[in-house]
């Protein structure tokens, strides 16, 4: 007798039970559908139709982990129809458990060859396992089957942007809106192409639309979050992932998204729970294992961070690429370079002709004419269908880097002006409303609130700030102090900045201070530092911005030492010119701006100079420590109080992390031909020659 007809009541067999079942579960009678299928299982316990309708119904109410479960165990019976086996592979898609779904959808093509779902499946899966040729071929396979369905045009699109073809994409995109104009996925996702083009403010209308069709589309926050990162907007970045979140508060990419805000906003144990908790809905998120990474590198803590990149390359995904980047820069950070190199070759052998991994390893190598990365990234950039903007930022800078290593300051130039407009185009930034702002720095600090306050902050001798221009030498000297065995070199802290934040509007409110608040700021800053070598003399602060509170510290910190690094104003700039910053140096991307800015900062720091304590403050030129290297070092120690040692003459055998743009030079030892540098392109400063009020002389000549 056939186990199909076995009653499961009295009046009910199998199959009338299923069907009714199923009948149940489309009228909204979940209850019903459930009691039937359960009562079916009793009878036949690995009944596959009665598993896959408890499983769709797991699903349904949420319930991902026991959906799986259900439609395991009916893809186990050798009747289950495709589609089980289709909608097992999306669940586990959704899970974050990309092999099982790849194989689950590929039995489900094989199966039946004409599964337009399947095939969807099947592509999108291995989009996001990052074999975009397999998908790419999948769901041309799928809009071939169906041209008139815009959701297969719409994956197709997404495919095309992650092989970097955006033209195609674009027209994807459009071509799936043309079918349906009221597609919210297709306007989220067009947004996320056009913020990629550079087109920033079509792409916000774009996203803002997706949401006005569909209020609760997760992507579409999530988009609209990335573009205001992307141009440094980042209240309004933190109001769409907040709004999401309202909605959605266990969504392990909004969390792993609000992480990276946190990041770069230097929240970075806030960041770390973030992510963390992302991983416990998500544990094989390769995405949230990056941002992991970057969570705990920012932390100091770097072997953790270097198995949560290794974990990122590992799991199926589309960032293993980007970790691969990230944990050779992280080598280089910490003074492995020889291994550094190594990883950047290791990740080109994994994804060949990367321009990611060329443009990341530009500053660790200097190049020789002939070096085949430039021909590549010439070659990246005179295709008829451009790179993604953020590609072509670090495809300028790095070929600008290179040029001006073989010698070619036309062709450096020619990079550097088209990167640095890229990026200047990126953002908003008025160089006047931030002079006047540092004059009013200025004006705050006068004598009268020097004496008032001289002796009100915390007295601590351990914090020493190295303060100054961005690439003025303040890494240098910073390197120069961590070589001591008392002093311990934290970087670029965020401590300040936050703790002056949290006290009020700076300047405006320090006229209104008493002693306590000085004194609190004071302590507020040391018990941000406190865990840093806690058993360290001195801790070093090397955040160049920190030159806009220099005229506080002293009335914050009453033994606070503070050492201004000066250079050469053209090198200074030309230097800043020639970087793409990790951090946001607004000032920078534009020579006339960059000219004016250097002006300002000089006017700051002349007023601020005739009324810091001179036992408390030191100048230090780049140029005098390049040419009497021992003498210079010598004197920083002395300043600090601290007895000599010949290891600060051996800086660049220190290991330890140096976490700037200025990495790769203070692993060498002092070299001069960065002194004077700019006068061999003269001929292309001429913006900022004249910001700064300077006739270059005959001789100075490319």
């Amino acid at each position: 007798m056939n186990s199909n007809n076995y009653p499961v009541a009295q009046q009910l067999t199998i199959p009338e039970a299923i069907r009714q079942a199923y009948a149940h579960w489309s009228a909204g009678q979940a209850a019903q559908a459930e009691q039937l299928c359960l009562r079916v299982l009793q009878v036949v316990p690995h009944q596959p139709d009665v598993l896959h309708l408890l499983g769709v119904m797991a699903h349904a109410y949420g319930k991902l982990d026991l959906a799986i479960e259900h439609l395991r165990k009916a893809c186990l019976s050798p009747t289950a129809p495709a589609i089980y086996n289709s909608n097992l592979a999306e669940m586990c898609r959704q899970k974050g458990l990309l092999a099982e779904a790849e194989q689950a959808a590929h039995r489900a093509v094989e199966q039946e060859p004409q599964l337009v779902g399947a095939w969807s499946n099947l592509g999108i899966i291995l989009q996001e396992s990052g074999k975009f040729d397999a998908s790419l071929e999948c769901l041309q396979h799928v809009v071939a089957l169906e041209p008139a369905n815009h959701q297969a045009h719409n994956n197709l699109a997404n495919t095309y942007k992650l092989l970097g073809r955006l033209d195609q994409a674009q027209t994807s995109y459009l071509d799936a809106l043309a079918l349906r104009p009221d597609y919210a996925e297709a306007h989220s996702n067009l947004a996320f192409l056009l913020s990629d083009l550079g087109r920033f403010d079509e792409a916000i209308v774009s996203a803002e639309k997706a949401i006005e069709i569909n209020p609760q589309l997760a992507d579409a926050y999530s988009n609209l979050t990335q573009i205001e990162m992307s141009r440094m907007r980042y209240a309004d970045a933190r109001r769409w992932i907040e709004a999401l979140l309202a909605f959605a508060p266990q969504h392990a990419g909004a969390l792993t998204a609000r992480a990276q805000l946190l990041i770069k906003g230097e929240h970075q144990e806030e960041a770390l729970t973030c992510v963390r908790h992302a991983l416990t809905l998500a544990p094989d998120s390769a995405n949230a294992y990056n941002v992991l990474g970057r969570a705990l590198q920012a932390l100091g803590q770097h072997d953790e961070a270097m198995l949560a990149f290794d974990r990122a390359i590992a799991l199926p995904g589309t960032v293993a690429e980007e970790a691969s980047v990230a944990r050779a820069s992280l080598l280089m950070e910490t003074g492995n370079k020889e291994e550094a190199l190594a990883a950047f070759d290791r990740a080109l052998a994994l994804f060949p002709d990367s321009l990611m991994v060329m443009t990341a390893r530009a500053d660790s190598k200097t190049y020789r004419s002939g070096d085949p990365d430039i021909a590549l990234m010439e070659a990246a950039l005179e295709q008829s269908i451009k790179p993604a903007i953020n590609e072509q930022m670090n495809l300028h800078f790095a070929l600008g880097k290179a040029y001006l290593d073989t010698g070619n300051s036309e062709r450096a130039f020619a990079h550097l002006d088209q990167g640095n407009a890229l990026k200047r185009a990126t953002y908003q930034f008025d160089v006047v409303k931030t002079g006047a702002w540092m004059k009013k720095i200025a004006a705050t600090f006068t004598p009268e609130l020097m004496e008032k306050f001289g002796n009100a902050g915390a007295a601590s001798v351990r914090p020493v700030f190295v303060l100054g221009m961005p690439r003025s030498g303040t890494t240098l000297v910073e390197q120069i102090l961590a070589s001591h065995s008392g002093i311990h070199g934290a970087g670029e802290l965020s401590a300040l900045r936050h703790a002056v934040d949290r006290a009020g509007a700076f300047p405006d409110d320090v006229a209104g201070w008493k002693h306590d608040d000085f004194a609190r700021i004071g302590q507020d800053y040391l018990s941000r530092v406190a865990n840093l070598a806690p058993d360290a003399l001195r801790l070093v602060d090397k955040m160049p911005a920190n030159f806009l509170h220099a005229g506080l510290i002293p009335l914050i910190l009453s033994g606070a030492r503070i050492i201004h690094c000066r250079r050469d104003p053209v090198d200074t700039c030309l230097s800043c010119y020639s970087k793409l910053f990790a951090g946001e140096q607004l000032f920078a991307y534009r020579l006339d701006e960059l000219g004016a800015f250097h002006l300002d900062y000089q006017t700051l720091m002349d007023s601020l100079r005739k009324v810091l304590p001179p036992d408390r403050f030191l100048e230090v030129d780049y140029e005098n420590v390049v040419d009497d290297l021992e003498g210079e070092a010598r004197r920083l120690i002395a300043f600090v109080d601290m007895p000599w040692e010949d290891a600060c003459l051996n800086f660049h055998q220190t290991r330890r992390v140096v976490r700037t743009a200025s990495v790769s030079q203070v692993r060498q030892p002092i070299y001069a031909t960065s002194k004077g540098r700019w006068r061999r392109h003269a001929a292309y400063l001429g913006p900022l020659l004249n910001a700064l009020g300077i006739r270059p002389s005959a001789s100075d000549a490319p």
